[in-house]
Order: structure tokens, then sequence, then C-alpha cells
């Protein structure tokens, strides 16, 4: 019978331990996969069953654990429910209209688990499963990974860490940092980026609201109102100098097919705050000329990551962050050493649809070291996206990719440099939103289309473990 055919059934009397007090909706993170407990399809239909989703900050993952011992989802209007008030081991979890009965009594336990008051048993991903659909069921309490529950971490404060503390103590330092969001140091106190308005050409520059903290939004509200604004320089935080000012600008001699970003077009959450992101259409290109203030050149070695959207991308060329020509000609193999966010696949080995993180490395799109399939490839279609690229500068490069909400970095790649790309010849430039040709009279397209949060490159090769702790900085700021 189906399961939207089925009534759970009456009542039965229970009792529970005294209950916790309200919670606020938040995500459920799997600790096994990094996925989200998920109503599956994001409908509201009671019987629909539960599931494991890449996490996208919707409704349908949202849950709270209310003083009466509900867990509810969909802002409120359902509870999370043991089918047909069953009690045995591979009962099926699904959504059903808040009525009080004993299979909707829920406990969250110190260990990550979270057990039905009336079975006992625990939330479990069947069969230990990781993978996107996996359905959630009740099954004998093991301590297991797969039956343990996580929520995001609280926004750092202000003057704590921040990316580029970690690269530095990591001993790989930032040599260029930029966000339209936050601080990326924990005393970073100056400004993130400059708005310009329509109106009278005015500009203002919009900073942290605390040291360390995030993006004074109101301030830009505040200028902007009654007017639209374009963003016309993303600050470097590195103290190098290294500003992204739009190509089409006059600090950007000779550049004529691109044009500033829309400062408007995206606003989000960060550290429980507003702010704006650096959302990117095709004719939107930023850049600067690194080589002389730190940014690594030739052979040497070279870190990057950046937090960008999985849900505003395309296939044209080229979504890129990171080491450019400074000629900005498509000029040998090995000229750039850029990150790419996006749904081309040049070459193959990618998997699924799209968007991927590959390396942009000039004369190719490379989702791992050759033109072959990479098993370890996987499309991040979900709202906020870590993406990291590092590179020997000889014969290795790695490629990374992770939720930027919750859990752990995927490698898509760890290995040897594509043949002709050893060594690179990197010239220090830095792009971002477009490839490494753009964008002179006569050059290459600006077709991409992608989202920019934060990203820093720096000098040296990073560890696992710096990569690991910046990942966990970023899921700690909150975004949403």
């Amino acid at each position: 019978m189906a399961l939207l055919a089925m009534m759970p059934a009456t009542s039965q009397a229970w009792s529970a331990p005294a209950p916790a007090p309200a919670s606020t909706p938040e995500p459920l993170v799997s600790s096994a996969s990094g996925r989200c407990l998920d109503v599956k399809g994001n409908v509201d239909t009671p019987g629909t069953a539960l599931d494991i989703q890449d996490c996208d900050s919707r409704p349908n993952q949202a849950f709270e654990f209310t003083s009466a011992g509900e867990l509810r989802t969909m802002s409120g209007t359902r509870c999370v429910d043991a089918y047909g008030n069953r009690t045995a081991p591979g009962t099926p979890v699904i959504i059903w209209s808040c009525n009080g009965q004993s299979n909707q009594a829920w406990r969250q336990n110190a260990d990550g688990s979270v057990t039905g008051v009336q079975s006992g048993l625990c939330l479990d991903v069947n069969g230990a499963g990781t993978a996107n659909g996996t359905a959630v069921i009740l099954w004998t309490c093991n301590g297991q990974s797969n039956q343990k529950w996580t929520t995001p971490t609280p926004p750092p404060a202000p003057g704590g860490q921040g990316p580029c503390d970690l690269y530095s103590t990591g001993g790989t330092p930032c040599v260029a940092a930029h966000s339209t969001v936050r601080a990326l140091y924990g005393s970073y106190s100056g400004s993130l980026y400059q708005v310009r308005r329509a109106s009278d050409n005015a500009t203002r520059n919009i900073g942290v609201r605390a040291a360390g903290g995030f993006a004074d939004a109101a301030a830009q509200d505040s200028f902007c109102g009654g007017t639209s604004c374009v963003i016309t320089v993303v600050y470097d935080q590195s103290g190098r100098g290294n500003d992204l000012w739009y190509q089409g600008s006059a600090q950007v001699p000779g550049s004529s097919q691109s044009s500033p970003a829309k400062a408007t077009s995206e606003s989000l959450t960060a550290g429980g705050t507003k702010a704006y992101s650096l959302y990117i259409n095709p004719g939107n290109s930023y850049w600067r000329d690194g080589h002389l203030t730190g940014v690594p050149t030739g052979s040497a070695p070279e870190g990057a990551y950046m937090v960008t959207s999985g849900t505003h991308v395309n296939n044209g060329c080229c979504f890129d962050y990171g080491n450019s020509e400074t000629t900005r000609k498509a000029d040998a193999a090995g000229a750039m050493d850029a990150i790419n966010f996006g749904t081309q696949c040049w070459f193959g080995g990618c998997s699924g649809s799209g968007p991927w993180v590959q390396a942009d490395l000039e004369w190719g799109l490379y989702s791992g070291g050759s033109q072959s399939w990479n098993s370890n490839q996987r499309a991040f279609p979900v709202k906020f996206v870590t993406a990291m690229l590092k590179n020997n500068g000889t014969s290795r490069f790695a490629l990374k990719g992770g939720n930027a909400q919750s859990g752990s970095l995927t490698t898509l790649w760890d290995g040897a440099l594509p043949g002709g790309y050893s060594p690179m010849k990197k010239q220090g430039a830095i792009v971002l939103g477009s490839g490494g040709d753009c964008c002179k009279p006569g050059g290459g397209a600006n077709l991409s289309a992608g989202t920019f949060y934060e990203g820093a490159i720096v000098a040296g090769y990073p560890s696992d473990a710096t990569d690991n702790a910046v990942q966990a900085n970023v899921i700690a700021a909150g975004y949403r």
C-alpha cells in the first residue's frame, strides 16, 4: 500500500522526558555524508518521505524541536512522523499533520542521534548510504555516523580567526583576499568593496560592521536607496593592493568588453546579518595585475579558494577566480592557474550535469589530470559551494569542493598535472568572472555567469589540514 494512502494509527498513551526548549528551525546534517535531512521534493503533502540531499536552505531542510517534543518542518506546518505508528526497525519516516500522537515525539540526544520516544529507534540513513535521495528510516541505535545529526556551527564572533589567518598559520599566507560578505582576517577593519550609484555617479566604500566581522549592508542600502548601484571594485584585504576593478574601468587600461556587476542582484545572510554577493552575469568581469605584489609567477606553488553558488551558473566561458595572464591573452598552456566553476566540461571526466569545480590552466579546463574520465569528480548544485585549487607548479595539483554550509571537502583530484603543463608558466594577474583572454578589443568573449562571496590566493601549497580548517571557518560564517 502506498504511504499516502495510509494514515498513521490512532494515538497510544505515552510519556516522555521533560521536553527541551523550543529551538530555531535549522538544518540537520548527516555526519556520514554532510548532506541534509530533507522532505523529499520540497512538498508539504502528508505522507511525503524523508531522505538526504545536498543542503540548500529551503524550508524542507529546516527542522525545529519544539517544547512539546515534536520535530517540525516545512515552516512549522508539518511534523516528522513514524509511518503507521510502527515501532519496528525499517519503519519509514514521513511528514504528517501535527496531531500529538506518540509516533510524532522525538528526542535529540547529546551524541547527535535523534530517537523516537515511542519506539526508542534512531533516525537512520538507510544502509549507511551517503548519496542524494537515500531514504531516512527508523533503525536500532548503533552509534554509527549515519545515525548522527549535527546543526551548523554558530557564526564566529568578530575579531576571531578568518581564512587568511588559518592560511598564515599553515605557512601559506594570503597574497590576495576578496569578499563582499566578510573580513577574511580576524583583525581586518577596512573596506570590502565600493559601490557607485546611477543617480549621480557618486561612490561609497562598504566596510565591515566590526573588525573581523561582516559587511555593513545597511550602509549600501542607505546609499543606493531610490536608485541603482554597481560594484566597481572588490578590495584586497591582504594589504598588498591587489584590488579587483571591473574590466572596462580606468583602472584596467585597454579593457572594453566588460562592465561592473549590479550591487543588489542577490542579498543573503551571513553571520546572522544581511550581506550582498558579487553576482556576475555575462559581460561582468574583474581583474588586477598582481605580479609585482606577491601573486605567484612561473612555477612557484600556489593555492586558492572561493565560496560561490551552484544555483547561478552557465556553460559560458569562463567563470574563473585565480591567477591569470598580465597580457589578457591566451598565451600558453600553464599561463593560468584559476578555479573554474560552471557547467562547461571541455575534455570529459565530469560527472552529472554540473556545475563542477575545475582548473582553468589556460588552453583547457581540467576536471582532473588528463582528458579522460575522473571517477572522483562530482557536481555541486547547492546554494553555497566551497571550491579549492592548489598547484605545486611542477608536477601536482589538487581540486576540492564542498558544501559551504555543512560537511567536509571532497577531493576531486590530487595527482599529476596534465601533459604539457609542467612547469607552469603563471604570469601573476588575478581574474574574477571571466577567462584569461578577456576583455581587450578583439579578445575572448566574456560569457560566464556565477556568484562570488569570498576567496583568496595564497603563496605556497596549502596542507590538507589547512584546507579543512578553512572549510570549517566558511561553514562557521553561517551562509544562508
